[in-house]
């Protein structure tokens, strides 16, 4: 190689030739308020799923339906689930609309939830409406279960294409993948705080007056109030989370479509039974897949009855209170929704330092520690049940350091939410991607092992109760138990690998 020449000597001469020097390229990443921005329509799906949470097992026993019976409602969630989030994703990884493969299926599930919230809004009237005039409203209670499972189906439908969106942007990047969906967890925290803000408030019917209608009380036309203030949020953040991310159509991500290898592979997806596709994927899974799955199966298995329960279990044990008898139990279930709100703060504050707390102690181990967190919050669940249990107050609200330790109890089951909404995703993601499925039909099998328990739950955690003479107290004792051998699990069998920053930008 020819050295090079000193400065002010052999301008005459011809200088060597080098050839160009080609810099690496490097794939170009993701901005981060590009995945803030498209992730935020978890706000809007989280704010009505907040309320749903926090009202609907009541409102539904106010309709007439036992406590023992009111889980079964919430059947619909999982059976949607163990259907529509692996089928909209196996949909969504071959739509070749022009729109993208996942902000269709991001808008139709959003039009759908305004539908079915007006639906379990306006329930009772429609029920009113059809004859419903005795305490129990059997027509209201068909129009509101029609509205609840619609509401499951497009809260699956919206929210496995958005995670699915999420990991098609950050692609091989795993970290930007984990901070993706930490963002996702943070926008559910916030859709969360107003959410359970909004169903702790009991004024909304003064400022929507016309709520109030001869079939709809004063509680009815609070829960009518805030699922219309619902509408106007996902439709909101909706449309800055499908403006922010620009898909292209399928074809032009895989390359003309009039290329044999395209056909051909076009045309063996459309022959192969979706059912079969979906179990077949079972076959490629490795050892650390399977766990990761058990563990999310265990954790759900603890998570479900909480969710059910919690604004029921606070206006029942904590404030002894039945629902259309007395105050008692509409001022717990509102004390309950508020506890929730607090909830979705530490919820947030979590989120924001997932990525940290992964870094340094690995994603593994940090929601192994988190699962035993959530199973001795299930465990001191019992104890203050227990010690109002056994209070003498008659009808008196209860004393405050009970309501206090409570919600504490509350809050604090915030840190573990957030990490299971975050952690177990970008632990399967990053592993399924090595096996070659779509992201979409990836996220539809990881659901499985969410829904399955939660279909356990529904069919038993009502009867269980009954059976131990109608509270709350059974099923949170299986959650207890079920959640430390999640965390167990999660800490000695998952790899415990820290995750570094990478020192040149793949």
């Amino acid at each position: 190689m020819p050295m090079p020449e000193a400065e002010g000597h052999g301008k005459n001469k011809p200088r060597a030739t080098r050839p160009p020097v080609r810099e690496p390229v490097r794939p170009q990443r993701v901005p981060l308020r590009l995945l803030l921005r498209v992730s935020s329509v978890a706000c809007g799906i989280q704010f009505g799923w907040a309320l749903q949470l926090s009202l609907l097992t009541p409102y539904v026993q106010e309709l007439g339906i036992p406590h023992a019976w009111a889980s079964i409602i919430w059947l619909c969630g999982p059976i949607s689930g163990f259907f529509v989030q692996p089928l909209v994703g196996h949909m969504s990884d071959r739509c070749k609309s022009r729109l993208g493969r996942r902000r269709p299926f991001i808008i139709a599930g959003a039009a759908s939830i305004v539908v079915a919230v007006l639906v379990i809004g306006f329930s009772a009237d429609i029920g009113w409406l059809f004859g419903d005039r005795g305490e129990i409203k059997l027509r209201a209670i068909v129009a509101f279960v029609i509205g609840f499972w619609l509401l499951d189906v497009a809260n699956n439908m919206t929210q496995g294409p958005c995670r699915a969106l999420l990991a098609d942007l950050t692609e091989k990047d795993h970290r930007r993948t984990r901070v993706a969906n930490a963002y996702f967890s943070l926008w559910m925290a916030v859709g969360n705080i107003l959410g359970y803000a909004t169903g702790a408030y009991s004024g909304w019917f003064k400022l929507l007056p016309f709520t109030l209608s001869s079939a709809c009380n004063v509680n009815c036309a609070n829960l009518k109030a805030a699922f219309l203030i619902d509408i106007i949020f996902i439709a909101i953040t909706t449309y800055i989370s499908i403006s922010g991310a620009q898909e292209k159509p399928l074809d032009s991500l895989h390359g003309s479509p009039a290329s044999v290898e395209g056909r051909s592979e076009q045309s063996s997806h459309e022959q192969e039974a979706f059912l079969w596709e979906m179990f077949g994927t079972f076959k490629y899974f490795t050892g650390v897949i399977w766990i990761i799955l058990l563990a999310i199966a265990l954790n759900w298995i603890g998570w479900f009855p909480f969710l059910l329960f919690d604004t029921d279990w606070m206006g029942r044990e904590i404030y002894g209170g039945e629902p259309n008898v007395g105050q008692n139990y509409s001022v717990g279930v509102r004390m309950g929704a508020f506890g929730l709100m607090l909830n979705s703060v530490f919820l947030g504050v979590t989120s924001v330092l997932m990525e940290k707390l992964c870094r340094k102690w690995g994603a593994g181990f940090t929601w192994g520690v988190s699962n035993i967190i959530m199973s001795l919050c299930f465990v001191a669940m019992l104890i203050i049940a227990a010690v109002r249990t056994h209070m003498d107050i008659g009808d008196h609200l209860p004393p405050d350091g009970v309501v206090i330790a409570a919600l504490v109890v509350f809050s604090i089951l915030g840190i573990p939410l957030a990490i299971t909404y975050s952690v177990p995703y970008a632990l399967i993601s990053s592993r399924i991607e090595a096996l070659g499925l779509g992201q979409g039909l990836s996220m539809g099998v990881l659901n499985l092992a969410i829904v399955v328990p939660q279909i356990l739950v529904s069919l038993g955690s009502g009867p269980w109760d009954e059976l131990f003479g109608g509270g709350n107290s059974p099923a949170f004792a299986v959650a207890a138990v079920s959640a430390f051998a999640s965390g167990l699990i999660a800490i000695l069998a998952i790899p415990r690998t820290r995750v570094e920053k990478s020192r040149i930008l793949p």
